[in-house]
């Protein structure tokens, strides 16, 4: 009898260390996010955003009580491996909601972890697809790699001639091929001509692959890949004097990318969620944030331009906000319940879920490198009726 009630009473003391520990008075926002590895510098910027969105509004009220909003900060280090790890830390955390990541790849290893768990989830600037297709507890705020592809092709045969297309993408990648075939399902209806490669991860080396590009008589070359291989392939082409634009998705809005290509002959575009200009009172604010903190300075590239995926990051604080209070609760599933109703008008627009849980988005921005002045100028907004 003593035996069986040391044995219970084990199990119970088990079961309380399992049991997350957080105040009464507290609630957990989870942040699934790369803070190392490939897509390491565009997770700290997204972090930033997110960081500041709490810095700003660091409670929630509930049902007529305020409740502190705690910030669990889960590196996923931009690995499919290590996201299930990640995601299960969130989930003992006991986060009423999660917000990330940047990176579909990673996005969708971690998605059935926090399915498991019942917790719902809001991307922030994953668009690939499959990050909410047959699931219940992923939504999104940004846009989607098949209208994200379909503007680059557009871009690139309409406002830049190109009527030869070279795409170059990291093997295995969900989001590097995916929108390499966005794209390229788009530049053949139009009537361009595309050749893509894959390099193998790590690969530091794309001379060769530069060298393919020129052979094919390629007028733009598409490369959707992360910040460190793009800082490689700006360096590389520089080097080797290639002279076609190169045009690129959201991952290379980034200062860390605009380095790169200042002081070169390049010309660099890229589609992103927004423009820095529209919303001076943000800007201010955030900026004042960075340079007031030197360890969110280092992190944001070690200057005070504003990524796009900051202002998505913050944005997506509100939103989750938005569906706690939407809830009345903290409980996940109250939260997930919730949240196909929430709408929010935020620094990057609109903000509201279709029936899978995308977000019902209608445009992208277009910015060019500035290689003299290293900021990035705008382009262009393009609508989805624009990019049919």
């Amino acid at each position: 009898m003593k035996k069986i009630f040391a044995i219970a009473l084990a199990v119970v003391m088990v079961m309380a260390l399992a049991v997350p520990a957080f105040a009464a008075d507290e609630i957990v926002i989870g942040v699934f996010e790369p803070l190392s590895g490939d897509n390491g510098a565009g997770g700290k910027q997204e972090t930033l955003g997110i960081q500041y969105a709490n810095a700003e509004t660091p409670t929630v009220e509930v049902d007529g009580v305020t409740y502190d909003v705690k910030l669990v900060v889960a590196d996923n280090e931009s690995s499919t491996d290590k996201a299930v790890s990640a995601a299960t830390q969130l989930v003992a955390a006991g986060s009423s909601v999660v917000l990330g990541t940047y990176g579909s790849a990673v996005a969708i290893a971690g998605s059935d972890t926090f399915g498991d768990a019942g917790i719902p989830v809001i991307g922030v600037t994953c668009t690939n697809p499959q990050v909410t297709e047959g699931n219940e507890h992923y939504f999104r705020i940004c846009f989607l790699d098949p209208f994200q592809g379909t503007v680059q092709a557009n871009f690139a045969h309409d406002e830049l001639g190109a009527t030869k297309a070279y795409c170059l993408g990291q093997l295995g990648n969900d989001y590097d091929q995916g929108l390499i075939n966005y794209f390229t399902q788009a530049a053949e209806a139009l009537g361009m001509e595309v050749t893509a490669e894959s390099f193998p991860e790590g690969n530091s080396d794309f001379t060769s692959y530069l060298t393919n590009a020129k052979n094919a008589g390629a007028e733009v070359i598409f490369a959707p890949c992360s910040i460190s291989y793009a800082q490689l392939i700006v360096e590389q082409a520089a080097s080797q004097g290639i002279d076609v634009p190169i045009t690129a998705p959201d991952t290379w809005d980034s200062n860390v990318v605009m380095e790169a290509v200042q002081g070169t002959d390049l010309e660099v575009y890229c589609t992103t969620f927004y423009a820095e200009g529209g919303d001076p009172e943000f800007e201010e604010g955030f900026k004042e944030y960075l340079n007031s903190d030197s360890t969110a300075l280092a992190n944001n590239g070690g200057n005070d331009m504003i990524a796009a995926v900051s202002v998505m990051g913050y944005d997506a604080y509100y939103t989750a906000l938005e569906a706690i209070k939407a809830a009345g609760s903290a409980d996940p599933a109250d939260v997930m319940a919730a949240l196909p109703n929430v709408t929010y008008t935020g620094v990057s627009g609109a903000i509201a879920f279709d029936e899978i849980g995308d977000a019902i988005r209608d445009s992208a921005f277009i910015k060019q490198a500035n290689t003299e002045t290293g900021v990035w100028d705008f382009v262009a907004a393009q609508s989805v009726a624009d990019a049919e």
